[in-house]
Order: C-alpha cells, then structure tokens, then sequence
C-alpha cells in the first residue's frame, strides 16, 4: 500500500507540473507522468486506469465531474499500465497486452506475448518494448529477467533477447539508455537493443524510477532521489525521506 499511494501521489505531482502545448483550451494537464509501476495514465483529457481484470477509460474534459466512459475485459492478473504515444502497454502476471488509443474513449486491442508467471512491468519506445519478470511474493515464480520485444510491427511483437539479473522491478527511457531497478540501479545502452551493454550504475535501493526531462528520479521504500540524468555521470540533486504507513 505504501508503495502505492507513494507513486500515485509523484506520478499526480508530475503530471501537474506539465505543459500542454497542443490544446491551449485544455482544462486539465495533457499528460501526466508515472513509472513503469504506474496502474493509471492521463493522456490527452484522459484518464486510463487498470484493475486486475481490465481497462477503464475516464474522459476528464471536466476535471472536477470525471465521466467513466468505458471498460474493457484485457485478461486476469493486470498489474501495469504505461503510454507511448498512440498506445497503450499493460503488464500482466503472465503476460503483455498492447491496445491502440487512437480513438481514446474506445482503445483497441492490437496483440500481445505469453511469458511465465511472474510481476510484469512493461516501458516502450517507438521500436522494442521492454520487460521485467520478478520473483515477488504472490507473482507465483523465482524468475527474474530483463526481456526485450522488438515492436516495430505493434501487431506482432518479437522477443529478441532475455538478460538474468538479480531482483528487476521498474524501468525508465532516456533516450538510447534504459535505467532498471535492480539490486542496484543498473544504466543499460540499449542503441543496439538486442545486444544492450551495461554502461553505469547507481547505488540505491529503488522499486520504481521516472524521467521527466532531464530529472531522474528514483523511489523507493524510504524515500525519493532526484538526479541530473546524465548516463554516464549521474548527478545527485536532493532526497525526500517517506514517512512510514
């Protein structure tokens, strides 16, 4: 629960923060920014959020009378939702689902990949999608791994490599780099994806990260880091320590 309200109140915080340039009208955020943990996105006057079972699409055009507009059956054992652009990404225990938003209140589904059972959080870019699988109590395995799908045709998603690494959990883009919290926070280069190299690291115990700019920042189950993103020289900026639940 902690873990919980902490990244809902940063992705909020965030999202507040951001500019809307496409619709000077708009009465709310255009887009809000969560982590790879993240179970909701606000995109575009929309509000999507997921439970265990599927998709809940919110129009807030009104922000203050939020409008459910649709829900949509995706599967069982959903734990994560993350937008790029026109798409949505949802991890589930045994899988990743991807639908289409480009018409927003009715998304689509496009296809997805089966994996073992396991805790799912998905990122994406324009081409690869990527995946950690962890063992966690309740995910119902002992894997844990780093997986890469190449999604350059969204209809059919390929998975072109699988990394072992000690304990995965959340994930950020920066560019050609994909931060990944691990025992440490572990800075791959991901320019050649199926062949991604270790580049730096970070000495932090950290569940969940979020890049907004040039602002990394890490969560974890004391408190928040923030850095100047610089893959190969990260910057401390400040730490906000948590108040326990």
């Amino acid at each position: 629960m902690k873990r919980i309200l902490f990244i809902i109140s940063v992705a909020l915080l965030l999202g507040c923060n951001s500019d809307s340039t496409d619709n000077a009208n708009a009465n709310f955020s255009e887009n809000g920014q969560g982590g790879s943990l993240a179970r909701f996105v606000l995109t575009n006057n929309y509000l999507y959020t997921v439970d265990n079972f599927g998709l809940n699409v919110f129009n807030l055009l009104d922000p203050e009378q939020p409008v459910k507009v649709n829900s949509i059956p995706v599967g069982f054992d959903i734990e994560t939702l993350f937008n790029y652009k026109e798409y949505l990404y949802i991890g589930s225990q045994n899988g990743m689902f991807i639908y289409s938003i480009s018409n927003p209140e009715l998304p689509t589904y496009l296809s997805d990949v089966q994996h073992f059972t396991a805790c799912d959080p998905v990122v994406a870019n324009n081409t690869h999608a990527f995946v950690t699988l962890y063992a966690d109590v309740g995910c119902g395995n002992t894997i844990n791994i780093l997986e890469t799908y190449d999604v350059t045709d969204v209809l059919n998603p390929v998975l072109i490599s699988t990394r072992n690494l000690s304990r995965p959990i959340g994930m950020a883009l920066y560019g050609n780099y994909l931060f990944v919290c691990d025992d440490e926070v572990k800075i791959f280069d991901i320019s050649d994806a199926e062949n991604s190299t270790l580049v730096n690291a970070i000495d932090k115990n950290a569940f969940d990260a979020i890049i907004q700019g040039n602002l990394l920042i890490l969560i974890g189950d004391h408190g928040l880091f923030q850095y100047e993103v610089n893959p190969n020289n990260i910057q401390d900026i400040s730490y906000l320590s948590t108040v326990s639940f």
